[in-house]
């Protein structure tokens, strides 16, 4: 049995293996290139004195996230959008669904875990836990770190603003600070494991899979 650390470990080695493709101010983090490391990111976050105040928003072109209250930024995060053949929409929406165990519905990839799932472009295009890569590679999503992934799920609701553009004004002070999180060497968990519940209740835990 291998743990998620030596996963990670023996995947900084592997070259060429399956990837997993589907779909104040914040502390800062130095710039780091370690593969595997959005399991272990986990952004500090503060709480919104007005919940109803705190809006997110994406920056396509950094691969940056910011949920912010005002001009106070309470999360910070690299993530990944839209290809260009699959760009996540531009524009400001708001979030009109929540849950913390979809998966998804359409082929290619049915019953894929969308862990955390925040829909604020029709029901198909949301934020979700999904492996992140330096580079746009979803199909429309915005995938993020677990730990992003399930702070930014308590600090928003249904109705919260999600602004969409290609830069964000945060972009060259807080996301500067950013590492650069690459999934890319990761292997393929086994499809059984994605498809249980056993992904859901690791999530809640802060963690994935173990073989």
């Amino acid at each position: 049995m291998k743990s998620l650390p030596q996963i990670l470990a023996g995947a900084a080695l592997a070259a060429g293996v399956a990837l997993l493709s589907s779909c104040g101010s914040t502390s800062t983090t130095s710039q780091s290139n370690t593969p595997g490391s959005a399991f272990s990111f986990d952004p500090p976050v503060q709480q919104p004195t007005n919940p109803s105040a705190v809006k997110v928003a994406i920056s396509t072109s950094a691969q940056k996230m910011y949920v912010v209250e005002g001009d106070k930024v309470l999360l910070a995060s690299p993530v990944a959008v839209g290809k260009a053949s699959s760009p996540t929409p531009s524009g400001t929406h708001r979030i009109t669904h929540k849950t913390k165990y979809r998966r998804r519905q359409s082929q290619p990839g049915r019953g894929y875990p969308m862990t955390y799932w925040m829909s604020f472009y029709s029901p198909a295009y949301g934020m979700h836990w999904g492996f992140v890569k330096p580079y746009p590679c979803t199909a429309g999503c915005v995938r993020m770190p677990l730990n992003t992934a399930r702070k930014t799920f308590n600090l928003v609701k249904v109705g919260t603003p999600v602004n969409v553009a290609s830069s964000q004004p945060w972009d060259a002070t807080i996301g500067k600070t950013l590492p650069r999180l690459d999934d890319s060497p990761l292997p393929n968990p086994p499809n059984s494991y994605m498809q249980s519940s056993k992904v859901f209740e690791d999530a809640e835990q802060g963690k994935m899979w173990t073989f």
